[in-house]
């Protein structure tokens, strides 16, 4: 199967987000509370769905355990088809101190959806697919603009670094967390 070799060599993760701790984590390592229980369940999934690919990996404790806090697993294993931009763990390691704890706390269920919901759109959008200056509406509804400088494209600034296939859209696998903007 040409997915499995893929997600070994790639981490995804899709957690992001601006709250506060007094919990650290060390540079490149996803923060303590990536492990913490899960809130709810997750539903019985096919093996490539997007959620199991992140399911069987120790890379993407942190994104099933947002998922599972922001009750968000059944709309990202719909049947699709979806896009989804998935930080790695570095890159939300690299995010203020506490601030992935604080979004799986119950109290913050939506801020922590509206943040994955900024990391999602619709339709299954290759890579190469993509426009310079091009904007995406995100399932949150805000805009994204990507940008293309020769094979090089990133969202927002965050650098895709690999893509993924899954049988209900794409994994696209960015190097940094992207914050949706305030609402007004």
């Amino acid at each position: 199967m040409r997915i499995l070799p893929a997600i070994g060599m790639v981490g995804l993760l899709l957690v992001l987000g601006c709250g506060k701790s007094d919990s650290t984590a060390p540079a490149g390592q996803a923060p303590a509370a990536a492990t913490a229980k899960p809130t709810s369940n997750v539903p019985p999934l096919d093996a490539t769905n997007i959620v199991s690919i992140a399911s069987g990996s120790a890379d993407h404790t942190t994104l099933v355990t947002a998922l599972k806090a922001a009750d968000y697993v059944t709309s990202v294993a719909a049947s699709g088809p979806l896009t989804v931009f998935a930080p790695t763990n570095a890159a939300f390691a690299a995010l203020p101190a506490g601030t992935v704890e604080g979004l799986l706390e119950p109290k913050s269920a939506d801020q922590l959806r509206e943040i994955l919901k900024y990391h999602v759109t619709t339709s299954t959008l290759q890579a190469k697919s993509f426009k310079d200056g091009q904007s995406l509406g995100m399932a949150n509804g805000a805009k994204t603009t990507m940008t293309v400088d020769g094979d090089k494209v990133s969202i927002n600034g965050a650098l895709i670094i690999a893509s993924i296939p899954a049988s209900n859209g794409i994994v696209h696998v960015i190097d940094a967390v992207l914050l949706p903007p305030a609402k007004k």
